[in-house]
Formats: C-alpha cells, structure tokens, sequence
C-alpha cells in the first residue's frame, strides 16, 4: 500500500489507527509492522485462549503470530470506520480506544508530516522506533525516529486539542466560489 502513491483519501493516521484497532481486539503487544506493496505485514505476541485443562493452562499461553493486511482489508476497516461515523451513530469515545489504536493513530498522523514512502517500525513496552523511506533533495534515504511511552502518552493527549484545531479551522475558512 504506498499512500501517497495512489487515493488522496487515505493516510497514515487512518490507515494505521485502523490496524492498531484490530490488533487491540486481538489483544496483541510487542508489535512489528512493515509496509509491503500490497499491505501491510504485522507480527507480535498475542495470548491463546485459556486452556481447558489444569489451573496452568487456565491463562493461556503467549505465542507469535504474524497477520497480512492488504489494501483492500485496510479499505474495508476505513469504510467501516466512515460508515459508523456517518450513520450518526455516537462517536466511540477516543479515551476508550485501546493502546494500540491510540498510539498507531498519533504515529501515524506523525508520519503523516513526513510523507515517508515506506515505512517499518517496532513496539517495545509502550516505545516505537521508526525507520522511514522519505524523498529529499539529492535522493531518497532513511530516517529513523523514535517514541517512547512518555511521548505516545503526550501525544495522544494532546489529539483532542488537535482535532478541535482542525475542525475549528475547517468552519472558519472562507467559502470560494
């Protein structure tokens, strides 16, 4: 999926809220995510259902698992995403989203800004690090940033003032005609 190679409707922010979304459902942590070009490949730990055994089993156990989203697995999630909000259904409280949705929509609206062309990234405890594909001047080249738990906490704290910003801009803008 190369975003900005393609539909002016999508971006990062979108795209990887979506996912974060779907792997917090699956209960999934330690996440590694790298952009391939039909989707995206995910990879992290997530707990099994309990076992129906002894008390040992009664937890569960934590095993790897690797998940393939393609373009049109995003696109699904994204209209689904649309199609709650334009049914005037109440709008999912962002607080009560789960880690994974609030912390991939902050670092996806990040990236949003740099308009890498290839992303991959890790999570480790609650930190990411980021390696982009962005075009400069001479060539295209690598950029590494990274977040810890402190900064995603920040940001996600601040997307509320963020939104209100932007929403508050789009009503204020002149009509052209």
């Amino acid at each position: 999926m190369r975003i900005y190679e393609g539909s002016p409707r999508q971006d990062f922010e979108e795209v990887l809220r979506s996912i974060g979304a779907f792997l917090d459902q699956r209960g999934m942590r330690e996440i590694l995510l790298v952009e391939v070009p039909d989707g995206y490949v995910v990879q992290g730990l997530a707990a099994s259902a309990a076992g129906a055994g002894g008390w040992a089993e009664s937890v569960g156990t934590i095993h790897k698992e690797t998940l393939t989203f393609f373009d049109d697995d995003i696109s699904r999630f994204m209209d689904e995403a649309a199609a709650r909000r334009n049914a005037g259904l109440p709008t999912p409280d962002f607080a009560a989203a789960g880690q994974n949705e609030k912390a991939l929509r902050v670092i996806g609206r990040w990236m949003d800004e740099q308009k890498p062309r290839d992303i991959f990234f890790f999570e480790q405890e609650g930190a990411y690090v980021l390696r982009l594909l962005t075009s400069g001047h001479a060539a295209a080249q690598h950029m590494l940033a990274e977040f810890t738990r402190e900064d995603i906490d920040r940001l996600v704290a601040e997307g509320p003032a963020l939104r209100d910003e932007r929403s508050g801009a789009e009503k204020s803008a002149p009509a052209t005609t």
